[in-house]
């Protein structure tokens, strides 16, 4: 991959005036080999193994920084979901496994591992339901394990009775986290039609056809984006819009994609997939939200927004395809509230609510993300939101997921901070209304027509 003088020149700009970066890059570990009858076999086998692939990773992350001056945020580790591995020794506590993923990301010096997880989208495993129990503990005792939990597909449909044991997980890891603003749900995530090469967290982790191990870049840029909208004539249409966000798109892909592939050369793995997300940082100019006001919506969650998002959305992904053949993981615009300055702002000023969050999920990468609600709130209402997300997901064959948060003694317009990339979250009024009897009901919800393809 070659780049002309004018493509560096622009590359050095939106560096250093407009927060370019590579969010993340992720080394993917395949542990089907760690498995072993004995826990405490498999524990030592899946530490040794990702310290031996992973002892180089900050070093040469670092080496690529200095040598082409590009900011690479996170670096982090995904891993065969536990849920697999853990099958063969039967057991039922599996936090020891937690422990021994935390201490090798420790070791190594990455910011996060994500791969706790299971899929649950048609039933339980025993091994499922052990990594389910496990979850809240395990959140409580480590640093950097990140969970994730399938609980629907467009093939499958819900497991209803997973999503409302989910809730309870999440309730509980809310409930032993609570001295820290509940940060254990903050490193939890549940899915509709996840994606196995996703190298951002929560849901990072590696399914069964990607090799031995394969390094993955997410990279980032609402600021490039927002200065390329910024410097628009005001009465450019909105054909205008869209092809001024794909051709910026399309510059932050090839960038990243040569960081990833040398990152993976100089690491000795294959080169996966770059997802161009554009994911937001409470930094003043990086905010998805800034992007959509650009557009033309007068605040985030005013009428126009959910049109707005699925215009950036779709130019980001156009423009990331016509750049590499290796785009993949969600790509496309996240919308976390609490890690997004302008999202904030827009919930402190009434504008934005949770039923026009839910909306915009609809039609950007990912869904509910860093949300927080009340400690209070009700299972059955948990149930019931996570559910709505997963059956729009289902219904338009596309990956959606929730990351919520009960903050305990919290409620509705206070705050929670957390600091840095998580950033302050406002807390969200779920209403008054629930859902009880869909709740007590149970059993699943079955698959779409369309889920029937072949």
């Amino acid at each position: 991959m070659t780049f002309t003088d004018r493509e560096i020149l622009e590359t050095i700009r939106m560096v250093e005036l407009e927060t370019l970066d590579i969010r993340t890059t992720t080394l993917g570990i395949s542990l089907f080999d760690c498995a072993d009858p004995d826990l405490e076999s498999t524990c030592e086998k899946v530490y040794t193994k990702v310290v031996h692939h992973a002892a180089g990773l900050v070093d040469i992350v670092d080496t690529i920084h200095e040598d082409y001056g590009i900011p690479i945020v996170n670096k982090r580790i995904a891993v065969t979901p536990i849920s697999w591995i853990a099958a063969a020794s039967g057991a039922e506590d599996l936090v020891p496994l937690a422990r021994a993923l935390d201490a090798a990301a420790a070791e190594v010096g990455v910011d996060f591992i994500g791969g706790f997880s299971a899929y649950v989208d048609k039933g339980y495993t025993y091994a499922d339901r052990a990594v389910f129990d496990s979850i809240p503990e395990a959140l409580a005792q480590t640093e950097r394990v990140c969970s994730s939990i399938a609980l629907a597909s467009t093939r499958t449909g819900i497991n209803i009775d997973a999503v409302s044991h989910f809730a309870d997980v999440v309730l509980e890891t809310a409930r032993r986290t609570a001295d820290r603003g509940a940060l254990g749900c903050a490193k939890l995530v549940c899915f509709c039609n996840p994606v196995q090469d996703n190298p951002f967290v929560a849901g990072a982790h590696i399914g069964v056809g990607e090799p031995e191990t394969v390094l993955s870049i997410g990279v980032s840029g609402p600021g490039v984006v927002r200065s390329a909208l910024a410097r628009l004539e005001p009465d450019a249409d909105l054909l205008a819009v869209a092809e001024t966000i794909k051709r910026t798109a399309f510059k932050i892909t090839r960038m990243g994609e040569l960081v990833g592939r040398e990152a993976a050369r100089r690491l000795g793995t294959s080169f996966g997939i770059v997802d161009v997300s554009l994911a937001p940082t409470p930094a003043v100019g990086d905010s998805v939200a800034d992007i959509l006001e650009l557009i033309g919506v007068d605040r985030v969650g005013g009428p126009g927004t959910t049109a707005a998002l699925a215009l950036l959305t779709d130019a980001v992904k156009k423009g990331g395809v016509m750049a590499s053949s290796s785009v993949g993981g969600l790509s496309g615009a996240f919308i976390p509230v609490s890690e997004d300055r302008g999202m904030i702002q827009a919930v402190l000023d009434g504008a934005l609510s949770l039923d026009k969050l839910e909306a915009m999920t609809a039609v950007c990468s990912v869904g509910l993300d860093m949300v927080a609600v009340p400690g209070d709130t009700p299972r059955s209402t948990l149930t019931g939101i996570i559910a709505d997300e997963m059956a729009i997901g289902m219904v338009n064959l596309k990956t959606t997921a929730v990351r919520i948060i009960p903050v305990p003694g919290k409620g509705p317009g206070e705050l929670v901070e957390w600091g840095g990339l998580l950033g302050t979250a406002i807390i969200q009024d779920p209403g008054r209304f629930g859902c009880r009897a869909l709740h007590a009901r149970g059993g699943r919800i079955p698959p779409p027509l369309q889920g029937f393809r072949n």
